[in-house]
């Protein structure tokens, strides 16, 4: 009867369970492949990775799914394609092949952009292989922006917990390290980094809130674990600068707009950095783009007009709510006060 998609089906269920592992390969390579045309190509890619999961090494992993991603390679399956060929660069990165991996995810990254809509699964498997190349080459903005993402397109509770944890971890010390990124508000508030909590690396949960209250505290913190990760060891003095500027940053951001001229005294004083130091942070912060604004140096001034914007906490909220209502009276006094001064013309 044909009936090929109930057929597709009973076979993903199939090769979901896990004592059909040591059949997996001899039935895709014997059954499957004699209709493989005729089925769901998307099923068909799912139903060969599970299968090469049988190979005896990573090159006739390679081999295997290099001829099963040019058997998808067609106009009606792109979407399968991109599935598949995200996988093969998976593989070619376990064998050390950096250059190939990347061609690989720059084409799937082309033919991902043509797509109005397309399964959660292959955007997830293209994330995910292209934070692990980010990885692998210490590219650290890179590989947290784009696990973020990868994020986006999974549901947490299909993670196994070490999993969780591991990408909790690397993107928290990805964070960190990253010269360009200086906002990780976005970490802070994800679920995923609930998987430290308990752990060996809880610590490191809370350097990140230090880090994002621009607490110098959380350098004590640091100073404590730094021998757990190479990383935070070679990164030890753009650390501290890191969270200097985390603490000037922090300080203007929670002045009112109109309180934001201070003398490097005041900045020392608020930020706990010391005063020979103030002038080289606050210029490092506006070359960053982290602030706008300009330095008196005679009067050892700062006249700070904008500050970049961060993702709020509660505590933030909660302040902005306070800054708003102030607003929101100075707006009101001065309406009445207009009212009065004009009385005699609104009389007229």
């Amino acid at each position: 009867r044909k009936l090929w998609h109930e057929l597709t089906d009973i076979l993903v269920n199939f090769y979901k369970e896990p004592a059909s592992a040591n059949q997996r390969l001899r039935l895709y390579e014997g059954f499957v492949k004699t209709f493989a045309d005729k089925i769901n190509q998307l099923k068909l890619v799912d139903i060969g990775l599970q299968s090469a999961g049988q190979c005896k090494d990573d090159h006739e992993r390679l081999t295997f799914l290099t001829a099963l991603t040019s058997r998808v390679d067609k106009a009606a399956s792109q979407d399968a394609y991109v599935f598949s060929l995200s996988h093969v660069a998976s593989v070619q990165l376990s064998l050390g092949k950096q250059a190939e991996s990347r061609a690989d995810l720059d084409k799937a990254e082309k033919i991902l952009d043509t797509f109005d809509s397309v399964e959660t699964v292959v955007h997830a498997s293209f994330y995910r292989v292209s934070a692990d190349y980010y990885q692998q080459s210490h590219e650290f903005a890179a590989y947290y922006r784009t696990t973020l993402l990868y994020l986006a397109y999974v549901e947490l509770a299909d993670l196994d917990e070490p999993e969780r944890r591991r990408i909790a971890y690397d993107l928290s010390i990805a964070a960190l390290v990253s010269e360009s990124i200086y906002n990780f508000g976005e970490l802070l508030l994800h679920p995923i980094l609930d998987s430290l909590k308990s752990t060996e690396h809880a610590w490191l949960r809370d350097l990140l809130f230090a880090f994002n209250r621009g607490d110098l505290h959380a350098y004590n913190i640091l100073q404590q674990h730094k021998s757990a990760n190479r990383l935070l060891e070679e990164h030890e003095s753009f650390l501290y600068q890191k969270i200097s500027l985390s603490a000037l940053t922090q300080l203007v951001f929670s002045r009112a707009p109109q309180d934001r001229s201070m003398t490097f005294a005041t900045i020392s004083q608020e930020t706990k950095v010391q005063l020979d130091e103030i002038e080289h942070l606050i210029m490092k912060a506006l070359s960053l783009g982290l602030l706008r604004g300009s330095i008196d140096q005679v009067d050892e001034v700062a006249r700070i007009s904008w500050v970049q914007p961060k993702v709020l906490d509660r505590t933030g909220i909660e302040g902005m709510r306070g800054r708003l209502r102030e607003w929101g009276g100075g707006v009101e006094r001065l309406g009445n006060w207009i009212e009065g001064v004009g009385e005699d013309v609104w009389a007229s």
